[in-house]
């Protein structure tokens, strides 16, 4: 193959990329349905570390759980980046996403620390801070529409 051809092939092979079609954007339903999930495995998470709490569960796995909860909590604001609105989340998310991401961000390094520590210095050590960790309701009193926190 001549070297002119050999470069016109390769061009077009490295350049294919930025010429293929965009992926299509996600449907708005789908983020909803996924950012429900996410929240949803919060919540779950949270009430399984209120039943260690409450010692009506053995507490064997109480860092594993904190863990889990860390781990959802680190990946929880990327559910809110599509700016889709509708679900339980109120448009306010979107219009003050500085403050927005802030408390999301506070949760995932506050859950992240807690179960740092329970791994390191055990269950009790980590479950010190929880009621800080997961003060929910203060950012659901401003995010987060026609749910009772009563059962959250």
């Amino acid at each position: 193959m001549r070297y002119r051809t050999r470069l016109a092939c390769l061009t077009a092979f490295v350049m294919a990329p930025a010429f293929a079609a965009a992926p299509a954007p996600y449907a708005d339903k789908d983020v909803i349905e996924y950012r429900k999930h996410i929240m949803h495995s919060l919540n779950e998470q949270s009430k399984a570390i209120g039943q260690i709490l409450a010692t009506t569960v053995p507490a064997d796995d109480a860092a594993a759980q904190l863990e889990s909860l860390a781990l959802t909590a680190s990946v929880a604001l990327k559910a809110f980046e599509p700016k889709v609105q509708g679900g339980e989340a109120n448009a306010v998310v979107w219009s003050d996403w500085t403050d927005f991401a802030k408390r999301m961000n506070e949760f995932a390094q506050k859950t992240s620390e807690m179960a740092k520590v329970a791994r390191e210095k055990g269950k009790d050590a980590g479950m010190e801070n929880i009621a800080d960790a997961l003060s929910c309701k203060s950012c659901h009193d401003v995010y987060r529409s026609g749910v009772d926190d009563a059962d959250n």
